[in-house]
C-alpha cells in the first residue's frame, strides 16, 4: 500500500534483511542494536505531519520533521523509561557503530530503498525501480562504516540513476509542484487570516496551530505541542479546505475552490534572468481579472526553485571496498556514470500562475 505508516514497514523489513546480511558477513550486531536500528527505521518518519514536506513549514515555523521525530522519540522514551536510548543513539548518529546510522539516514539507507521502489510502482514510473535486493547483497562494513562490495558498483550507479529520474518525473513534476504550492498558499492564507482574527472552520488540532504561533521553541518546552501535532492528518486539511471554498475571504475561497476542482496553477520553467517583467504582467493580469490588491496577487503569483543533486559528493559518501581493501567514492571511479553527470547539482527556476 502506498501510506507513511507501509512505508516505514518496508523500510524496517529492509533493515531486518540488511541487519542479517551484515551478520552473515560476520559483522557483529547485538540482539539490542538489531532491535535498536529496527526501531529507529519503523519512527524515522514519526515526526511527518499532514501532506508530509509539502506543508513542513506552512503550520509550524522553524522546525523540520527530523526534529519532532526526535522529540516524539525522547517522548515515548520516557514513557517506556529508557527503553528507547539506543535508538535514538543510532538516529542522532552518536552510537559507536556508524553504519547502522547508515542504514537509517545516507545516500544509501534503506528508506531511500523502499521509497524509491514504493512510489515508482503506484506512479508507473518504471526508471525508479531498484534491485534493492542486489544492493542489500552488496552492503558489507569497513572499519565500521557501511560499504558497498566492488561488484555492486552499476547497482548502486542504477540506484542513483533510478533517484535522479524519480524526482524529475514524479517528485518534482510540473503538477506536483502546483498542487503543492498551491496547498501552501492555503495553509499561508488561512494563517494569516487567523492570527488577524478571522474566523475560519476548523478541527480542533487544527485551530490550534492556524491560531497560535508555533515554532521549535514551542515544540521543546509544551508536551502540548506535539500531542496536538500527533491529532493532525491530511483529513483536517482537505476538510478544512472544502470548508473554506465557501469563505468570504477571496483570496482563501478562490485557492480551495481550484484545488478542490483540480484547475491547479500553471509553472513555467524559465531563466531567472527573464523573469521580473513576466512576473509583473501576470500579476496586473490576475488583479485585473479578479479584482485584487497587489498584495494578495502574491498569493496567485510566484516563482520559486526546483533543485536536485541525485548524488552529493560533499555529503556522506558512497564508499566502494575494493577487493584488494581499497575504498574509494563512487564518483571518484573511472568510467563511474556518477562522476560525469550524476554529482552535479541541477537548479530550475519556475513561475507559478493561473491558467489566464
Amino acid at each position: 500500500m502506498h501510506t507513511r505508516f507501509h512505508h516505514s514497514m518496508g523500510a524496517y523489513h529492509l533493515m531486518s534483511c540488511a541487519l542479517s546480511e551484515l551478520k552473515s558477513k560476520g559483522v557483529a550486531i547485538t540482539e539490542d542494536e538489531e532491535v535498536a536500528a529496527k526501531m529507529a527505521i519503523l519512527l524515522h518518519d514519526i515526526g511527518h505531519g499532514p501532506y508530509s514536506h509539502a506543508l513542513e513549514h506552512a503550520l509550524v515555523e522553524d522546525v523540520s520533521h527530523e526534529e519532532i521525530s526526535q522529540l516524539l522519540m525522547q517522548s515515548l522514551n520516557r514513557e517506556m523509561n529508557g527503553a528507547l536510548n539506543g535508538t535514538l543513539e543510532i538516529f542522532n548518529d552518536r552510537y559507536h557503530k556508524p553504519f547502522l546510522h547508515q542504514l537509517v539516514s545516507s545516500q544509501l539507507d534503506v528508506d531511500r530503498m523502499d521509497y524509491l521502489s514504493r512510489d515508482s510502482f503506484y506512479t508507473g514510473v518504471s526508471e525508479g525501480v531498484i534491485s534493492y535486493d542486489r544492493i542489500i547483497k552488496m552492503l558489507t562494513v569497513h572499519n565500521g562504516e557501511l560499504m558497498v562490495e566492488e561488484k555492486g558498483i552499476y547497482s548502486i550507479e542504477k540506484f542513483i540513476v533510478a533517484r535522479r529520474l524519480m524526482y524529475w518525473q514524479v517528485y518534482l513534476h510540473k503538477t506536483v509542484l502546483s498542487a503543492e504550492n498551491m496547498l501552501v498558499k492555503v495553509l499561508h492564507r488561512a494563517k494569516a487570516l487567523a492570527i488577524s482574527g478571522v474566523e475560519l472552520f476548523a478541527s480542533p488540532a487544527l485551530r490550534y496551530f492556524l491560531y497560535n504561533r508555533i515554532g521549535r521553541k514551542e515544540f521543546e518546552n509544551d508536551e502540548e505541542c506535539l500531542l496536538q501535532f500527533c491529532l493532525l492528518d491530511d483529513y483536517d486539511i482537505m476538510g478544512a479546505i472544502k470548508v473554506w471554498t465557501g469563505h468570504t475571504d477571496k483570496v482563501l475561497s478562490l485557492l480551495c475552490q481550484w484545488l478542490v476542482n483540480r484547475q491547479l496553477f500553471k509553472v513555467t520553467f524559465m531563466e531567472e534572468a527573464e523573469a521580473e517583467g513576466k512576473v509583473t504582467e501576470l500579476k496586473d493580469k490576475v488583479k485585473k481579472r479578479w479584482g485584487l490588491t497587489d498584495e494578495e496577487a502574491g498569493y496567485f503569483v510566484f516563482t520559486d526553485t526546483a533543485s536536485l543533486r541525485a548524488y552529493d559528493d560533499h555529503d556522506e559518501k558512497i564508499n566502494i571496498l575494493f577487493r584488494d581493501g581499497a575504498v574509494r567514492d563512487i564518483s571518484s571511479i573511472d568510467n563511474a556514470l556518477v562522476s560525469h553527470t550524476l554529482a552535479r547539482p541541477i537548479k530550475k527556476f519556475y513561475i507559478c500562475h493561473p491558467k489566464i
